[in-house]
């Protein structure tokens, strides 16, 4: 992956002050949606973290890469297309086999399956297979999921990269 993932600072609501951590917001790869990671990057950003948008039909292994060199406080998946319950599984599969990634908090939302609310079963599978929560459109509210990224703990400051000067 290459530093043009690093967070615009310019444009962060987090400026002003000590940024809380990095979200990474993110759909999964069968969904070309943006409205909704848009909507839920200006939330994230008033809750005083910086996002990283990854944008629509992530592969897998570019989510994974990302994770990877952002070290993200929380990722969160959005979808919109009714496929979200499918391929969260296999999403979350393949962040949870990365070492570094495994305690990595990450949640999925929006509209999980094509036959609207989610049943208990399908979301306690969803948090069996290592999601740390489940937003399903039709049962919870962005109330539910802004009290659980304001609960998360402030992330540790990062040291800054300095660049040696030789003479």
């Amino acid at each position: 992956m290459t530093s043009d993932l690093t967070p615009d600072r310019r444009t962060s609501a987090a400026t002003a002050t000590q940024p809380r951590g990095t979200v990474v917001v993110t759909t999964v790869a069968s969904d070309s949606h943006t409205w909704n990671l848009v909507f839920l990057q200006l939330l994230i950003e008033e809750l005083g973290y910086e996002v990283v948008n990854l944008g629509a039909c992530v592969p897998d292994r570019v989510l994974v890469d990302a994770c990877r060199e952002l070290a993200p406080d929380l990722v969160v998946i959005s979808t919109v297309n009714g496929h979200g319950h499918h391929d969260g599984l296999r999403v979350i599969g393949a962040l949870r086999s990365c070492g570094e990634l495994a305690a990595t908090p990450v949640v999925i939302g929006g509209k999980l399956g094509v036959a609207g609310k989610q049943s208990t079963g399908s979301i306690d599978a969803l948090i069996a297979a290592g999601f740390d929560a489940v937003f399903d459109d039709a049962s919870t509210s962005t109330l539910e999921f802004s009290r659980f990224v304001t609960a998360l703990p402030a992330a540790s400051p990062r040291p800054v990269a300095r660049t040696e000067v030789v003479a």
